[in-house]
């Protein structure tokens, strides 16, 4: 069985795997959720291959909901599920940080194979190939804050390169509970890979 939490806000649900990083969908309601969860099994698995992991997920047991929100349903997954606490040994958390590591990767190659300008959503919205990528970058400075890694505003690629260095060395320890940080590291983990690969998918579907 694949573990699976609900984040159940006013319309919209979010599914999310507890133990693959980034691999969330949102639909109408709990079974659309689900449903829309493995119609990504595909496409996800790319993103395990390229970090080198079988990727082959049973079907989904949801094992807890948590209560959501207006953020939710905006698009982002933002409740922390109380089984983020739980311990996360170190080869668990290399197994995670390698996902993170290749959705920096197809996402970075993502862009470089696409034009500058994409389809525009049914209402004339959506951001410019370019803009994506500065505001998945500046995203990221902002996210590992909450796990203790600073870094000033970025001026070059090798900034930004340091800023994921470290954050990933601090992802990849193992890590006992209580938090210290505002986001454990499990979230912190899903989070981030959640939010560059959602862009991965809306730069391939728009472009």
């Amino acid at each position: 069985m694949t573990r699976v939490y609900l984040e159940i806000g006013p319309k919209k649900v979010f599914a999310c795997s507890l133990d693959w990083p980034g691999w969330c969908r949102i639909d109408k309601g709990e079974e659309a959720a689900l449903d829309r969860l493995m119609d990504y099994v595909p496409r996800y698995r790319l993103i395990a291959e390229r970090a080198g992991l079988a990727f082959d997920p049973g079907e989904p047991q949801v094992v807890a909901r948590v209560q959501g929100a207006g953020t939710t349903d905006f698009g982002v997954p933002y409740q922390v599920p109380g089984l983020d606490l739980e311990p996360l040994p170190g080869p668990e958390a290399e197994r995670q940080a390698a996902v993170v590591r290749a959705a920096w990767e197809s996402f970075e190659e993502t862009a470089a194979l696409s034009p500058e300008e994409l389809r525009k959503g049914p209402r004339g919205g959506g951001r410019d190939r370019s803009k994506i990528v500065a505001h998945v970058t500046e995203a990221e400075r902002s996210y590992a804050r909450n796990v203790g890694v600073r870094h000033k505003p970025f001026r070059s690629v090798a900034d930004r390169d340091a800023m994921r260095a470290e954050l990933i060395e601090v992802l990849s320890r193992p890590w006992e509970p209580p938090a210290t940080t505002a986001w454990p590291p499990r979230y912190a983990l899903r989070r981030i890979a959640w939010h560059v690969i959602d862009h991965i998918w809306e730069i391939e579907d728009r472009r």
